[in-house]
Order: C-alpha cells, then sequence, then structure tokens
C-alpha cells in the first residue's frame, strides 16, 4: 500500500503508519522530487521503516533512500491520498504542485485511491480539471471509507 507522512495539520499520522506495518503491509511513502526547471516530476517511492525518515523540500518527512521508481506504485492495492477537500465524485483538492496528478495515473486501475480529509471536508462539489485523478474513496475520522461516485 502506499500511504504518506502528514504535514502540519494534515489528517493521519505515524501511529497510522506503524499498525500497518504491524499487521504486515508494506508501506510505501512518496518522494517529491523537480526537474532542472524545478517543475515537479511523478513521484518516486519509499519503503517505511520507523526511524528512517529525512527532512525534505516544503516540511515533509521522507524515506530514506534508496528509492523505487514511480511505477511502483502500480504495486499498490490501496493508496491513501493527502488532501484538503475531496468531494462526492472524487475530484481531489491537493497543494497544488500536482504530484499525485502527475503519479496517480500508474496506480493498478482497480486500486482503491483514498482521499484523507476531516468529515468537513468532503464536499458535494469541487471545480476539476481535465489532468484531475478522481479518488474512488474518502477516509474521514466520523463518517469511516465513504465510497465515491463519478
Amino acid at each position: 500500500m502506499c500511504a504518506y507522512v502528514p504535514v502540519g495539520s494534515e489528517p493521519g499520522s505515524l501511529v497510522l503508519l506503524d499498525e500497518l506495518l504491524a499487521l504486515g503491509a508494506r508501506v510505501l511513502l512518496p518522494v517529491a522530487q523537480h526537474d532542472d526547471a524545478d517543475a515537479p516530476l511523478p513521484l518516486r517511492w519509499g519503503e517505511y521503516r520507523p526511524g528512517h525518515l529525512v527532512a525534505a523540500r516544503f516540511g515533509l518527512r521522507e524515506p530514506a533512500p534508496p528509492w523505487l521508481a514511480p511505477d511502483a506504485v502500480a504495486e499498490a492495492a490501496v493508496v491513501l491520498v493527502p488532501a484538503l477537500a475531496v468531494d462526492r465524485t472524487g475530484v481531489r483538492l491537493g497543494r497544488g504542485a500536482g504530484f499525485y496528478d502527475r503519479s496517480l495515473g500508474s496506480a493498478d486501475p482497480d486500486a482503491l485511491l483514498i482521499a484523507v480529509v476531516r468529515d468537513d471536508e468532503l464536499v458535494e462539489r469541487l471545480p476539476s480539471e481535465p489532468h484531475d485523478v478522481r479518488m474512488t474513496h474518502a477516509l474521514t475520522p466520523g463518517l469511516g471509507l465513504v465510497a465515491l461516485q463519478e
């Protein structure tokens, strides 16, 4: 499965990642990189190992090398994705850099793409762009796992 390390007030926790490991899951975390012109590249992935996160750009904490290629996301049956909001059709509002939209196109078509948000961040409708990758589900503290419809 793919997950993320929350930044600031983002929902999620290292405890969740540790619990997933304890259940026997292989947990891949994103690594954000840019090209020479500072444009975002598709995410690379690294295996989560407690105590082996390093400081990265944007205040992120990422797995220490070695890293896997961007297409490693295709191995995941579940992808937890940070979001500022998600609507009931699966449109996700991120932080605007486009890392996840560049990356999730490589995910297994049957994978669960789960936006992790607070209850009030699951909204009726958000604007969308043609390149947006839609989430299949939202995960909130109060509502649990919610299936989203296109």
